[in-house]
């Protein structure tokens, strides 16, 4: 069974970045925004096994699946390589998702952050592939796929030796395009000329592009005035020949409202602000910024309790505003809820699971001169 992709939405809601109250998801506040984007004709959610440290499927079940016809949405997981130790980990952690997101079968299933070394050899070691072809057979995955980290030449050796693939998502902005790390070009233009549809993660780099340096959102904001800032990076992607669906992580029904704004009757980007976007690229680019999207998969095992993507937040503030004295107010903020900067241990955990390949341990060296 192909994807029929006239059934899939332009704009699909991340449930990564959900919004929370007292440390815990706030599901109150996620029913509002499922409603909010079921009402517009737009039904497609995804979640992972790791997503809000195991609550994010849980949550789809609380705002989504109890209260709407199961034929009514699409609702896709992912099964994460670094939680197999051993082959029966593969039906234990797919049973586990059945039951966290209530649901019998998943319309999409990915094998979560595929990429070069561990978690590729991972998913090869123990057969994920034909097990999730299994899967399908038995009604219990519709579509299979797999989110993508690695690089352009390990995605060819994949496509190739495994066919059966009929969809991948991809980080995919108009900053990282000639990102040597993530190169979402070549990983684009792969996927593309093979017409193999593509999900895309990370359209606005964790929010990083809704929220630009003055003079770059006047740029915009002089040329449309009716369009935010976040809209010109959803609108760059969904601008794009081959891209099926764009992920968005919102957390707030601002955002909610945005975002359906951007989809509804849906714009492309003109010659012309493809040139201001290019213009905005290469503006960004002269300040080197931590490529932190705020994917959170780091912080969860850091001994330490340091919230490491607000650490980057506020570095990569001061490095474009260096007297700007609210970024050490909110890096005060963050120490009062875990560990400083200076705290690290350099005991690689974070490294080992950052999508984006960073650094870490040098980069919180850096972090703890600069902030303690």
């Amino acid at each position: 069974m192909s994807i029929d992709l006239s059934k899939m939405p332009k704009l699909g809601f991340g449930l990564m970045r959900l919004p929370e109250k007292d440390g815990e998801i706030d599901i109150e506040h996620v029913k509002k925004m499922v409603d909010k984007y079921m009402q517009m004709d737009m039904n497609y959610f995804d979640t992972a096994y790791v997503y809000h440290g195991g609550k994010s499927e849980v949550a789809a079940r609380e705002a989504l699946v109890k209260r709407y016809p199961r034929d009514s949405f699409m609702i896709a997981t992912k099964l994460p390589a670094w939680e197999i130790k051993q082959a029966s980990d593969v039906d234990r952690i797919f049973n586990e998702q059945c039951e966290r997101a209530g649901v019998d079968y998943f319309d999409l299933y990915l094998l979560h952050s595929v990429e070069d070394g561990s978690n590729y050899d991972t998913y090869e070691k123990y057969d994920c592939f034909n097990w999730g072809m299994k899967m399908k057979e038995e009604g219990r995955i519709r579509h299979l796929g797999f989110s993508y980290h690695g690089s352009p030449e390990l995605l060819v050796q994949i496509l190739d030796k495994h066919p059966e693939i009929e969809f991948v998502q991809i980080q995919l902005n108009y900053l990282d395009r000639s990102n040597p790390v993530v190169r979402s070009e070549e990983l684009y233009n792969i996927l593309h000329e093979r017409n193999i549809p593509i999900i895309v993660m990370e359209p606005i780099r964790g929010g990083m592009l809704a929220n630009l340096a003055p003079e770059l959102e006047e740029k915009m904001k002089t040329a449309r005035p009716d369009k935010s800032i976040a809209s010109w990076a959803l609108r760059f992607v969904g601008t794009l020949p081959g891209v099926m669906t764009i992920l968005s992580g919102m957390s707030n029904e601002e955002q909610m409202d945005d975002n359906i704004s951007t989809f509804t009757d849906f714009e492309p980007l003109s010659s012309e602000e493809m040139k201001i976007v290019d213009e905005v690229t290469d503006e960004i680019l002269r300040i080197p910024q931590i490529g932190c999207t705020a994917c959170k998969y780091c912080t969860p095992g850091c001994p330490m309790k340091i919230s490491i993507p607000d650490v980057f937040r506020t570095i990569n503030t001061l490095r474009r505003y260096p007297d700007d004295w609210r970024s050490k107010n909110f890096y005060s903020g963050v120490v009062s809820r875990g560990g400083r900067a200076s705290d690290c241990i350099g005991c690689g955990q974070c490294e080992g699971v950052c999508p984006q390949h960073l650094p870490i341990i040098e980069l919180m060296k850096e972090a703890a001169d600069i902030l303690d």
